[in-house]
Formats: structure tokens, sequence, C-alpha cells
């Protein structure tokens, strides 16, 4: 077996789209490993995620063919290896738990991400208990005054890096619309919530405060609207009345790092395709 393709695709939704995009795989010699697709009847719009071995089809021919096949049906389209690694630049503040969990994944080859670099607003000393390695760090305070300029230094370690994620892993700042624009669809968030939830420093103390039956997390793309991007991927903790404000705390740090993880693996995989303000995702 050759290396695998993913095909993911969009268009307005009209009869034989399945047909047309399996039969122009077929035609190139490829053989289909798997295919997912959604009819979204609220948008009128179609989505496909495909997975095929080009076995003798040459991707290079494939995507020019492509690039004619998709303009003639209107199709929005990516076209990746699939065992194609991402570079991905994070960005953290103090909580390094979710930084933590996405090296751990890495190192084990659970995600296929290579971590170009580390961001914070803090200095090194505040992720002291996580292990980075050889990834370059760069320490970029904010002070009021000084936000765009901070914000241009990341944009312009993304653009020299080639990053081509980047994961906001409790990174405790608000990004300018600006900021937000410019990553667009390829930024992801960790919320500590299950949104729309409590918001502020302390969100689990404030869940405790009113006595909440269970927490959760939510990962989902940065837009200029605060923590309402859409949303890639959510999960729920139960709790009791006997948890502490502790206890919250520590549930949260173990959601919100699975939660993120699952999101950012899903993104690699190209498993994630916008849908306006929501997304569609194929899961594995």
């Amino acid at each position: 077996m050759s290396n695998p393709l993913i095909l993911t695709l969009s268009c307005e939704d009209r009869p034989g789209i399945t047909a047309n995009v399996t039969g122009f795989l077929f035609e190139h010699g490829c053989n289909i490993l798997e295919a997912q697709q959604f009819n979204d009847q609220a948008s009128g719009r179609f989505f496909m995620r495909v997975a095929f071995d080009p076995l003798g089809a040459s991707p290079e021919a494939l995507r020019s063919d492509l690039v004619a096949y998709a303009g003639r049906m209107g199709m929005d389209w990516t076209l990746a290896r699939r065992d194609r690694r991402r570079r991905v630049l994070i960005l953290v503040s103090k909580f390094d738990h979710c930084l933590a969990d996405l090296l751990y994944r890495c190192r084990i080859g659970e995600l296929a991400i290579d971590p170009v670099a580390i961001i914070s607003n803090h200095p090194r000393e505040a992720i002291s208990h996580t292990h980075i390695g050889e990834i370059p760090f760069h320490h970029l305070p904010i002070k009021r005054d000084s936000r765009a300029d901070q914000e241009a230094q990341v944009r312009a370690i993304a653009e020299k890096l080639d990053a081509e994620l980047i994961v906001l892993a409790r990174y405790m700042q608000i990004l300018s619309d600006e900021q937000a624009a410019h990553f667009a669809g390829r930024c992801i968030n960790i919320h500590h919530s299950f949104l729309p939830g409590f918001k502020g420093a302390k969100p689990y103390h404030q869940a405790h405060a009113r006595g909440v039956k269970m927490i959760g997390a939510t990962a989902h793309y940065v837009t200029p609207a605060l923590d309402e991007g859409p949303i890639i991927h959510q999960a729920v903790e139960p709790i009791s009345h006997a948890d502490s404000p502790e206890d919250l705390v520590r549930k949260g740090r173990d959601i919100e790092s699975r939660v993120l993880a699952e999101a950012v693996r899903m993104h690699v995989e190209d498993r994630v395709i916008l849908n306006g303000e929501r997304t569609v995702v194929f899961r594995s």
C-alpha cells in the first residue's frame, strides 16, 4: 500500500455527489479505504471525507485534476497525506496541564503533530513542571500598551516556522479581533466550561457556588466573538455535592486536557470541516 491520502470537500448539496467523487477516484485508479458524508438540510450543504490509497496514481496529477474537477462542481476541498505531521505552535500561560498532555501524546505517537515552538506571556519558570525538551520557548509578556506588538511577534513566529495550527493550551489572554481573524480556521482554544457557562478567573469556584451537578470543557476554533467559535469537541464530568472547589479544579484539569487533545487529533486528521458557525466532525 502506498501512502494513503485524505480528501475533504464541501459544496452545495445535490444528487449524485457521492457517485461523482467515488467515480473520479476510481477513474484515477484509487482504492477507497474509508468514506464518510453528511447532508446538512439546514444549510443545504454537502460534506465528505474520503481516505484512499492512490495506488499508482501520482498525487501531483491527482491534485491538478482535482482543481479542474472541484471548480466544475463548485467544491471547497483539501487533499493531504494521511501520515503527514502538522506543524503546531502552542500558546500557554501559567496552567501547563494541557501543554504537558499534548507533548506526552506527541511523544508516544498518539498525535501526529510537530510542536515547532511554545509561546507564553509568562517566563519559562511558570511551566517548570513540564518537560519541553528542545522545543523553542518564547517569553512574550503583555502589557496594557504592548498587546499589538506582542501579537505581531506571535504572527511573525508562526509565519517563520510555517505553523499550520495554533493551539491555545490554557492561554489566558483574549486575542484581538485582528489576531483571531488572521488565524481563522487554524486556531483551537480550550475553554474551561461546557459552553455556555461560567466565565472569568475562577470558573470552577463559580460552578461550586451554584451547586452544579456536572462540569465540562469545550474546544473550539477561535473567532473575534469571545468563546463563541465553531465547537469541535466537548465533554462533561459528573459532580457530587461532596466535591470541593479543589476537586472541581482537579477534575477540570483532566477533562480540559482530554477535550483539547481530541480536538487537535480530529483537526490534524482532517476530520473537521467548518459549516458556518458550526462544524461537521467525522469521528473515527
